[in-house]
């Protein structure tokens, strides 16, 4: 596992290509045709982390806060709020094995398809 100091400094190849590709909500917003401004995955990610505070099993509330300060600012600082919070949170996830990076990865690309097959 990564100690807490080498965390921002970890590669994380699937949040690097969503980094590199722009894929802010304001820009997969204008191209699926979708006007609300706040993106649809917002309430889980806040879910999400209202879970792991409440269990604190899989991340102790005071080290996912932190994690989520110290990538977004050292590593996501192109990503506009929430995603830095977003990629920030999963970066943390990812490199403390929580998840695994080609699941999420697998899902991302889940997550595409259908918005492509949908015609969007």
């Amino acid at each position: 596992m990564t100690t807490d100091h080498d965390i921002p400094s970890a590669r994380v190849q699937t949040l690097e290509h969503i980094v590199e590709r722009e894929q802010t909500w304001e820009r997969m917003a204008a191209r699926y045709h979708v006007t609300d401004p706040v993106p649809p995955w917002k309430s889980s990610l806040d879910a999400m982390c209202d879970a792991l505070d409440e269990e604190g099993a899989a991340l102790p509330l005071l080290t996912r806060r932190n994690d989520e300060d110290r990538i977004s600012r050292e590593v996501y600082t192109s990503l506009p709020y929430p995603e830095n919070q977003l990629v920030a949170l999963a970066h943390s996830l990812v490199t403390r094995n929580v998840i695994d990076e080609t699941e999420l990865a697998d899902r991302l690309d889940a997550v595409r398809a259908r918005l492509d097959a949908a015609g969007a």
